[in-house]
């Protein structure tokens, strides 16, 4: 089911989430499809439940455009950021028709669970450390608009360069060969580890 976007402004975006309790409920677990199919159609690489009215700490990121599937992040925190930043234009689909150029961080630690409650840690140094601080920005109840250092008209969606598809593609077969395909929970980004 596809799911209403709330926009800004609106209470639910600046409130702190709540964690996401496991065993996953059946309506998170509805919840968790429904915002997969809520970004693709909206055509966005990444949405947190806020951003469809539910205050809880759980993230999407859509890398349909890439030929990857999307992966779920319960519960996410970023444990550690590199001094090393980079400035590049952003948007939000709570936010629509404002673009700007937001410095975050080039690499990050984050720690999440997966869909069966398992704590998962990864870095990332590329275009998935910036989504990925996006949606927990949105969890947190912060918006780019708190980060905008210089408002642009916006430009077509970025798209991950072919090198760092290549990566991904091949750390999701050696995920998958490992762990087994968990279907739309799968965790499959750089360089992470069961704790």
């Amino acid at each position: 089911m596809i799911l209403k976007i709330i926009t800004y402004p609106n209470d639910v975006l600046r409130k702190p989430a709540q964690r996401v309790v496991f065993p996953l409920s059946n309506e998170i677990i509805k919840l968790t499809k429904d915002m997969i199919d809520t970004v693709k159609v909206a055509d966005g690489v990444g949405l947190a439940a806020p951003q469809v009215g539910k205050s809880l700490r759980l993230v999407v990121i859509n890398l349909e455009k890439n030929g990857l599937p999307p992966f779920v992040l319960y519960n996410p925190k970023i444990v550690s950021k590199s001094l090393k930043k980079e400035e590049v234009e952003e948007g939000c689909l709570s936010l629509p028709e404002i673009f700007g150029m937001v410095k975050r961080p080039k690499k990050v630690k984050v720690e999440a669970q997966n869909a069966e409650g398992k704590k998962v840690r990864f870095t990332d140094d590329g275009w998935i450390a910036r989504v990925v601080q996006h949606e927990t920005d949105h969890i947190n109840g912060i918006l780019i608009v708190d980060h905008i250092n210089k408002y642009t008209q916006g430009e077509e969606g970025q798209a991950v360069e072919s090198s760092e598809v290549t990566v991904v593609t091949a750390n999701i077969h050696r995920i998958i060969e490992r762990f087994g395909n968990t279907e739309i929970f799968n965790l499959s980004i750089f360089n992470f580890n069961y704790l």
